[in-house]
């Protein structure tokens, strides 16, 4: 999974936002399909939602509308929205769930949404594709209305390491803020940090196709860009992950951190 690097990171290309969306887009029709491991995550998120919400609801980085359908039938008398960067998934959400939600395209780090628009955010494995965390959390404290509160998951370095291991690509597949970079951004952008909670997740697949399909289903490549993989390269890949077998399966692991943030009233 081309994991996003903060800010600060070397690699850097102008046209990030783009080839993200690209590549959710073009990954809408199989993603719920393919995305077991995301799921998995997002429901011991959901576990810790509040019973009461508000009247304004935000799915941060909707996706296919999984969870923002969930979130409306959660909380029947909230007006639920849900945004995502990229236009296929949205496209899919809306004709799968209707217009009974308002589904926006945008950016995380800046949101189209006016001052203190929500009572609740819900994000779940989404702004790791942001490159810029000061800006999603003081995007994040702008559209919170005060006493209001964001539930989110997102990953850590280490994610995803047997997979980079076995294509001896690490820097093709995360490149991740801190925990530490993440709670200070939080507390820079005026959030108070109620929670937050590191896990390790490990999903197991039969074989590499298995696994490829599990990140690639959800946006993810490992191949160099306008390069194609060979078959030594590919035999090579098989050979160093089979290794790693484990009885359930291949391995994969997801560094997982839990935030419940809160705007002060």
């Amino acid at each position: 999974m081309s994991i996003a690097a903060p800010t600060h990171a070397a690699s850097r290309t102008p046209d990030w936002q783009a080839k993200v969306a690209r590549a959710f887009s073009r990954a809408a029709p199989r993603y719920d399909a393919l995305a077991s491991a995301q799921r998995h995550i997002g429901e011991a998120l959901w576990a810790r939602l509040p019973t009461s919400a508000g009247p304004r609801v935000l799915d941060l980085g909707c996706g296919t509308g999984y969870w923002t359908q969930r979130l409306a039938m959660r909380y029947p008398d909230a007006r639920v929205a849900g945004l995502d960067i990229a236009p296929g998934m949205l496209a899919y959400a809306e004709a799968r769930y209707g217009q009974q939600i308002a589904w926006h395209q945008g950016d995380a780090a800046a949101l189209p949404f006016a001052d203190g628009a929500f009572n609740l955010v819900f994000s779940n494995l989404a702004i790791q594709w942001c490159r810029d965390s000061d800006a999603v959390m003081q995007a994040l404290h702008r559209v919170l209305a005060p006493g209001g509160q964001a539930y989110i998951t997102t990953l850590l370095p280490g994610t995803l390491g047997e997979v980079a291991d076995a294509w001896q690509r690490p820097e093709a597949l995360l490149t991740t803020p801190s925990a530490a970079e993440l709670e200070r951004a939080v507390v820079d952008s005026g959030l108070g940090l109620a929670e937050q909670t590191a896990t390790w997740r490990t999903f197991h697949y039969p074989d590499l196709n298995a696994v490829m399909a599990s990140i690639k289903g959800v946006g993810a490549q490992v191949a160099r860009a306008n390069a194609r993989l060979t078959r030594g390269e590919v035999a090579d890949a098989r050979a160093r992950y089979d290794a790693l077998r484990e009885p359930q399966g291949l391995p994969v692991s997801y560094h997982c951190l839990t935030l419940h943030l809160e705007k002060t009233p």
